[in-house]
């Protein structure tokens, strides 16, 4: 800790003095004293010195509760490797855990984008729960009134709002069929701010004196995690409905350039890329840069011949299911290309999906500017003085360690869509023709007729 002017107090005693000076009850027990170790979090270092103090010394405690459920699992992957250099131990358990977070992918891939659309939801929650457990434990010692009620509540409140106008969306035809599902469809974005106002005033009354600017801080932080997770997992979902590929291939781009940079990195990185994360290297960002554009050609040319991956979610009204089939948009179908003069020498034409040069710039995106999603993580780790989230997966870390590049991806995955690929569905429009009343529905044909004069 710096001296400059301070005197070096311990952050227990720190908070002694500040319940003396407010009246308070002063029997408090400090870390030091309960023999807990701030387990998660980084011990601070000479860069440290600069960085704004914390309100309060994290406890680690939420951390150490995950820890030791995986601790026996990690003892045993200890034991086995128990000769090998540490770094080369991290390397193979890293990779053993990647390989199983890549078949459990593709299996939930295989199931349909129902189900795809669920983890997605579940993983949301579980990110959530990681970054309010930080603001948690930072501010616990303050007791703070309804901070973790609230922050949950506004996570159901944002979900509903979203999730409910995606549904009505793609479904609205056929929940207006079902009665008890009209008025929620009716007055859906009513409920969602009477929801959501509700909260507000909860947390107006929740205010407690002293504790004013830390309780709008945590207010604004569980606003701004809402912000950031809700809309893009929001997103990611409207991806999964425009096709499958709009989900699995910008995914896969991500998971194909944070293996590929780490094994370049490990293996020849020598030139740091960031101070907010030491351990990127410039060989490893450019080797994975280079691999995921090379891997995002060839596997955009696969996935493009899926009707599975590549037909938007419908609704078919006369099987009362999901369409499982569709004729492909024009990305999907292989088209032609004459040659540029210098490369017309080698082959004249070329045969490819328009698909893949549009992967180009996915590919493009995610291994210049997905990276940086990781170097925001970073900073927000070194703020809060923790090494990772949470430790939920062994040898990653926790589910926003996993998921950090993941975020920025699927909003320009789903800005790309709207700008470059969208196309209108005739089975969408004929759903909102027939949604509409009788009267409705006579004045929509007579407009028609006069349009296209027949």
């Amino acid at each position: 800790m710096s001296t400059n002017n301070i005197t070096s107090t311990s952050p227990d005693t720190q908070l002694h003095h500040r319940n003396v000076e407010h009246g308070q009850n002063t029997n408090i027990p400090r870390l030091s004293d309960s023999g807990i170790s701030a387990k998660g979090v980084a011990p601070p270092t000479t860069e440290d010195d600069d960085m704004e103090p914390l309100p309060s010394q994290p406890s680690g405690a939420n951390m150490i509760i995950e820890e030791s459920s995986i601790q026996a699992l990690m003892q045993y992957f200890d034991g086995l490797l128990v000769g090998l250099d540490q770094r080369w131990r991290n390397w193979i358990i890293r990779g053993i855990f990647s390989w199983v977070m890549i078949l459990g992918f593709a299996k939930l891939v295989s199931m349909g984008p129902l189900v795809v659309s669920l983890v997605v939801l579940l993983i949301q929650i579980k990110c959530f729960q990681e970054i309010i457990n930080i603001g948690y434990v930072v501010y616990k010692s303050h007791n703070l009134p309804w901070f973790r009620t609230l922050s949950w509540y506004f996570l159901f409140t944002s979900n509903y709002w979203l999730y409910g106008e995606s549904l009505i969306h793609h479904f609205g035809f056929m929940m207006h069929k079902n009665n008890f599902l009209q008025p929620l469809i009716t007055y859906h974005r009513m409920i969602a701010f009477l929801l959501y106002t509700s909260g507000f005033v909860g947390f107006v009354l929740s205010l407690k004196k002293t504790y004013y600017l830390k309780q709008f801080t945590l207010f604004g932080y569980t606003h701004i995690t809402l912000m950031i997770l809700v809309t893009s997992s929001h997103q990611m979902i409207q991806n999964i409905c425009e096709g499958m590929i709009w989900f699995l291939f910008p995914v896969s781009l991500i998971i194909c350039n944070d293996i590929m940079a780490y094994m370049f990195g490990f293996f020849f990185g020598r030139t740091p890329l960031t101070k907010l994360s030491p351990k990127k290297t410039w060989e490893g960002f450019i080797g994975g840069g280079v691999s995921t554009l090379v891997f995002g050609f060839i596997v955009a040319g696969i996935l493009s011949r899926y009707q599975f991956l590549v037909c938007p979610l419908e609704y078919d009204d006369e099987t009362s299911a999901l369409a499982t089939s569709c004729i492909p948009m024009p990305l999907f179908q292989k088209t032609v290309y004459t040659m540029p003069r210098p490369f017309s020498l080698l082959k004249r034409t070329l045969e490819l999906y328009p698909f893949q040069l549009h992967s180009l710039i996915l590919s493009l995106f995610a291994s210049s500017i997905g990276p940086f999603g990781g170097f925001f993580a970073s900073g927000f780790k070194r703020a809060f003085r923790i090494k990772d989230f949470a430790a939920t997966i062994p040898g990653h870390g926790g589910f926003v360690d996993r998921f950090d590049c993941q975020i920025i991806m699927a909003l320009f995955t789903n800005v790309y869509i709207s700008t470059f690929a969208r196309v209108a569905s005739p089975n969408k429009l004929i759903q909102q023709v027939l949604a509409l009343t009788p009267e409705n529905r006579e004045e929509f044909l007579r407009l028609l007729r006069n349009h296209f004069k027949f």
